[in-house]
């Protein structure tokens, strides 16, 4: 699935980046923070994950400034039916988008990062919010 060019300004523009210097940034240190400069904001993948017909996008953004150990944060959007993009999800973790589904056939999302018990998000029909932890598709508990 492809976006045209009008989506994908909305996409970045919803996931609250701007654009600077012909990049889309959404997370930058201060100019006097000492930091390196964070990575430039992309659209991962596009396809439609709930069976809607329409798409859905997944923009990351990179940098451990902004995104501690991680380094990596995304936003899931989805185009809506009268053409905007909502915000559906946004974590610092690699997102791994899991067979199980919650309501309306949206899949859980494993949000991935450092250590071995991760994070599952379900859509509950208004947001996603956390259901378990796993690894390697099995339940575990996160250390404290």
């Amino acid at each position: 699935m492809k976006l045209s060019e009008a989506d994908r300004v909305a996409v970045f523009k919803a996931a609250g980046a701007t654009q600077r210097k012909g990049r889309w940034i959404i997370c930058a240190p201060p100019a006097d923070a000492g930091a390196p400069e964070s990575g430039e904001a992309v659209i991962d993948r596009v396809r439609d994950l709930n069976g809607d017909g329409r798409p859905e996008a997944v923009v990351t953004d990179g940098g451990t400034y902004c995104y501690g150990f991680t380094g990596i944060a995304f936003q899931l959007l989805s185009k809506q039916a009268n053409g905007s993009w909502r915000v559906m999800s946004s974590n610092n973790g690699i997102p791994e988008f899991l067979k199980t589904k919650g309501k309306d056939g949206w899949p859980d999302i494993s949000v991935g990062g450092p250590g071995f018990c991760f994070p599952v998000q379900r859509w509950n029909g208004k947001a996603y919010t956390l259901n378990r932890h796993e690894y390697e598709g099995k339940r575990c508990k996160p250390q404290r």
